[in-house]
């Protein structure tokens, strides 16, 4: 194995932490709901909580990480995933709760620099796959997080003795966040084998370790030609924050910019956290139950995963736009998919299983609605509303959806999983890499802090005003909305996009920096003595 993939593969764990993080909430939400008697936009916050934390770190994290350096944030980063599942499992509040998930959206900010870490140490020509390998690690998470909530859910179920003795079946949601101690342990441990970013250190005049750090990954001749090339386009120096941030948003950079934005919030407003962090909670409303919606959530990771792959096998071969293009187009014939099967949908507590539905109230309350049919979601869960307490509709509404709903839920499954394999296969993997690539290597840090806060701004917006947009909207407007930004991603991707596949970091600095996007495209990499 080679140096530069060892290094990739420790950083990128912590795209698997912050993978398993981000979903495993997935299945708490519902049982916090409970304990805690939450509202929908109390259910936004606990979600939504280190998406909060993310916007903050946003604005410090490319900073932070040019003043002391990519692995020294890398640890802090790793320690916050601890504190986070350790003080998360044990919050007895709803306000402990969002503060725990806070402290653990801190550490979000490895998604910004565990990329920009791979990028500095890898080649032009595998640098795609290589920065790749952290979305993979990503995909990874959910689809281990997925699966330890359904595993804990189905013990939970039981009465094997050291179950009980551990309390899984009594705080079932809790062993769902604490389990996340042992993969922020593995990965706060592995980065002290990792070396600092030889890029980095050339910027803080320590040539000496950059030359040691890059004879582990290239050849002496090209060493030399590297670091000559890494030299020219810093030679202005570490700049500070304001000047970085002067230059960024200076005209020279305007196209870089755009660029970056249109490809950040593309990959969030389109809806893709809504999906991963409720998946359950779309599935239930599908009408298939508690148990079987962890079940089909488990396969929202593994089409993540083998999506994932084939984004990686491509991304060096068919380029990061052709990629973006496809995946937008999947994005929004996936939604249209979800929306047309439910806006077809209706809702009707049916007369021959009355009994059942008061077995759930244990009571006849919902006996006026019985045999009532209703064309949408909102308003059937309006009328359950009026008639049953909070803690009563939290705790029944699955099961009662579950009776009431006539649905394609199979249709409705083939667009939810192809929704994920379309994010899987273009924005994941591929806005990381772009945003990896097109900054300069004076402002990088600064540039992709900039472009992280307005993702997790337009996350955190989407997380939060699920559960709301899903009382109000309904799951037809809201599905509509995702599908329609979509459309509009898919335009301004295929008009303003240039193609950065094959150019070194340097060579990209030069063309974006100061050409036009139709230079970049023209660009002959092979003429440019700059090639890692």
């Amino acid at each position: 194995m080679s140096h530069a993939l060892r290094y990739a593969l420790i950083v990128s764990l912590g795209g698997f932490v912050f993978g398993f993080d981000a979903s495993v909430i997935s299945g708490v939400v519902g049982f916090t709901a409970i304990e805690f008697g939450l509202n929908e936009f109390q259910q936004g916050m606990v979600v939504s909580a280190p998406t909060l934390g993310a916007i903050i770190a946003s604005f410090l994290a490319g900073s932070l990480a040019d003043r002391f350096g990519r692995r020294t944030v890398l640890k802090l980063i790793a320690a916050l995933y601890v504190v986070s599942a350790i003080c998360s499992a044990f919050a007895t509040t709803y306000f402990l709760l969002v503060l725990a998930r806070f402290i653990g959206g801190l550490a979000f900010a490895s998604l910004h620099i565990a990329p920009m870490y791979i990028a500095e140490v890898a080649s032009a020509r595998s640098r795609g796959r290589m920065v790749s390998i952290n979305q993979l690690n990503i995909m990874l998470g959910f689809s281990a997080a997925y699966f330890a909530n359904y595993l804990i859910l189905q013990l939970s179920a039981g009465d094997l003795p050291w179950v009980v003795a551990l309390g899984i079946d009594v705080h079932t949601w809790r062993w769902m966040l604490g389990i996340e101690i042992v993969p922020a342990l593995m990965y706060l441990a592995l980065l002290y084998t990792i070396p600092e970013s030889p890029r980095w250190l050339l910027l803080n005049d320590r040539e000496q370790e950059a030359r040691g750090i890059f004879s582990r990954l290239m050849s002496r001749n090209e060493v030399e030609v590297q670091i000559a090339c890494i030299r020219e386009s810093v030679s202005e120096g570490r700049q500070a924050v304001l000047d970085a941030v002067r230059r960024l948003f200076g005209r020279p950079m305007r196209l870089v910019l755009v660029l970056g934005l249109i490809v950040g919030v593309s990959q969030q407003i389109t809806g893709i956290n809504a999906v991963y962090f409720y998946a359950p909670t779309i599935f239930e409303q599908s009408g298939v139950g508690t148990d079987a919606a962890f079940v089909q959530a488990v396969w929202v990771g593994i089409i993540n995963i083998v999506f994932t792959l084939l984004a990686m096998a491509l991304i060096d071969r068919l380029g990061r736009k052709p990629l973006m293009l496809i995946g937008l187009a999947g994005v929004v014939v996936s939604m249209a998919i979800c929306a047309g099967s439910f806006s077809r949908a209706s809702y009707e507590l049916p007369e021959n299983r009355a009994g059942e539905v008061f077995a759930l109230t244990e009571s006849e309350v919902l006996k006026p609605l019985v045999g009532v049919r209703f064309e949408n979601d909102v308003a059937f869960k309006n009328a359950l509303k009026q008639r049953l307490t909070q803690e009563e509709y939290l705790s029944h509404q699955s099961a009662l959806m579950q009776l009431a709903i006539d649905v394609n839920a199979k249709l409705v499954l083939i667009g939810i999983l192809g929704f994920v394999a379309s994010f899987a296969f273009s924005l994941g993997p591929v806005m990381w890499v772009l945003l990896s690539e097109i900054f300069p290597n004076t402002i990088r840090g600064v540039a992709i802090s900039c472009i992280g806060v307005a993702n997790s701004a337009v996350s955190y917006v989407v997380q939060l005003a699920f559960p709301w947009e899903l009382a109000h909207l309904g799951i037809v407007g809201t599905f509509s909305i995702y599908g329609g930004f979509a459309l509009l991603g898919f335009v301004l991707v295929a008009w303003l996009l240039p193609e950065t596949r094959g150019k070194t970091l340097e060579q990209l600095e030069k063309a974006l920096g100061v050409k036009s996007a139709s230079n970049v495209v023209a660009h002959d990499p092979q003429k440019n003595a700059c090639a890692v």
